[in-house]
């Protein structure tokens, strides 16, 4: 996502639930699956729920898709005979080794593929090949490694995303010359994985790819953005020509927060605004608008047997269904706030799992989304301001200071949920949060005296001080498996002498 101001109000916060990744499938053939609702799970959380206790909510609201941002086999393992169908991903970092060495791919696929088998599955000791000191491996091309995957994930894996918006402009060109040499190099390690028919490589792009003139600002004048035009051309005629979808991520709310001019209306679904008409067509809200767009840059760059599958009504350019990912599923409070404060509020869920609206994920109008049930919680206390110190006031600002640079201190920003709170309440909730983030450890609740713990709630109005839930993350993959893992990695993605 690209760089944004700071400020964020209560009112757009709400908004920024709502945001919408497209799948948008490039062959005119195969089957429409029809409409379907999934959710974007990112994990960069202090303090993870049990994936278990996740899967079990989505399966309970109706939701059967979910994209992931990384290949967590903690995570990933949570879907195993749900039948909810999964999207993994390759995070940015690891694209040039994608891109370098297509042996990298076809270890990512044994690893993250074909390595989340059911427990008990002993899957080093089915590798036609060994591990050891040399990090020889050899990768057997079908046989059991499809057999294994089919048998034990039926319908689970539909694809995997390389990368996540690599062509951000706030990225300055930097993943442009390997994004699509590792993009090729997954598809290749999943076709040579007898895995190619059915998971597909795919590309999830902003939608900043592409754009219409500012003199003509209408969907039809829409193309793929001039510096990368080329390289896009060539992207879409690779997905097409392997079955797979074109991914875009579309955020609604940041064209309300970039422009402070921008319609409001335009900005949701209820068809309030004032229309657009382009070619014929009537569009309503920015999300059609935006979509649209690039259904044209895809007309225009000789792919136009686009077939789209997202829910709601589909677009004016493209009705029907459609198959969206809302974005996201759980607040991260470890996410950058360089875009905005917003970052780390995208969740339909509270840290804790709790819904933060009334909203319906199955299509069925219950309009009841029910949260993640049985979350731990840890005590119920609260580190607060020790009014007492007044000698070791001078110490606060850096006290503060310590405390917000440690911890989430995001809902203190201007229009946000804590924004009213006193000098001494804005000096509690940094210290709370921190003490909470910090497991509630009693030496994280004393700035030299400033602070103190107390079991009276110290939540004021519409401002929440959280109690920290207890981390599920101590939960972690077999050592065996781990092991392999890191040999595979190191010996083989970063020292390109070792043989396949």
């Amino acid at each position: 996502m690209a760089r944004q101001p700071n400020a964020v109000t209560a009112a757009a916060a709400c908004v920024a639930t709502v945001v919408l990744m497209a799948l948008l499938p490039l062959p005119a053939s195969g089957s429409d699956e029809g409409a379907a609702v999934g959710v974007n799970w990112g994990t960069m959380m202090s303090h993870p729920i049990n994936p278990s206790a996740v899967v079990r909510m989505l399966l309970f609201n109706g939701v059967n898709r979910v994209k992931m941002f990384d290949a967590d086999p903690w995570t990933a393992s949570a879907f195993a005979n749900t039948g909810i169908q999964l999207m993994l991903a390759v995070p940015n970092d690891q694209l040039a080794y994608l891109a370098s060495d297509p042996r990298c791919a076809s270890l990512w696929v044994i690893q993250n593929v074909t390595g989340y088998l059911q427990a008990g599955i002993d899957v080093s000791a089915r590798w036609d090949g060994t591990v050891d000191a040399q990090a020889f491996i050899s990768v057997p091309r079908n046989g059991w490694l499809v057999a294994s995957c089919c048998r034990c994930w039926p319908s689970v894996f539909r694809y995997v995303a390389v990368g996540n918006e690599p062509f951000l402009k706030s990225y300055n060109g930097s993943l442009i010359n390997v994004t699509f040499p590792a993009l090729k190099s997954m598809q290749r390690a999943l076709d040579e994985a007898g895995l190619g028919e059915k998971i597909k490589a795919v590309l999830p792009l902003n939608a900043d790819v592409y754009n219409s003139p500012e003199n003509k600002p209408v969907p039809s004048a829409g193309h793929f953005r001039k510096d990368i035009n080329a390289l896009m051309v060539d992207i879409v005629n690779f997905l097409h020509k392997h079955d797979a979808p074109f991914v875009v991520n579309i955020y609604p709310f940041l064209s309300l927060y970039q422009n402070p001019n921008f319609p409001l209306n335009f900005s949701f679904f209820d068809g309030g605004s004032k229309p657009v008409y382009d070619e014929g067509m009537v569009y309503t809200n920015v999300f059609d608008a935006n979509f649209d767009t690039l259904v044209w840059s895809l007309r225009k760059s000789g792919v136009p047997d686009l077939k789209i599958i997202v829910e709601i009504v589909g677009t004016p350019l493209r009705p029907g269904s459609m198959e969206v990912y809302l974005f996201a599923l759980i607040d991260e409070n470890q996410k950058s706030v360089l875009p905005g404060r917003f970052e780390r509020h995208w969740g339909l869920l509270a840290y804790d799992g709790k819904p933060k609206f009334s909203m319906d994920l199955s299509g069925q109008g219950q309009d009841n989304l029910v949260g993640v049930e049985e979350v731990p919680y840890l005590p119920a206390q609260w580190c607060v301001f020790n009014k007492d110190e007044k000698d070791k006031y001078k110490d606060l600002p850096a006290s503060v200071d310590y405390a917000c640079s440690n911890a989430d201190c995001t809902p203190l920003g201007y229009g946000s949920s804590c924004n009213d709170l006193s000098h001494d309440g804005n000096i509690s909730y940094a210290f709370n949060i921190y003490f909470q983030t910090m497991d509630q450890d009693v030496r994280a609740c004393s700035f030299g005296g400033l602070a103190k713990i107390t079991r009276i709630n110290a939540s004021q109005g519409g401002c929440l001080f959280p109690v920290q839930i207890l981390s599920a993350s101590e939960k972690v993959v077999p050592l065996r498996f781990v092991h392999v893992s890191l040999l595979v990695l190191l010996r083989v993605c970063i020292h390109s002498s070792v043989d396949i």
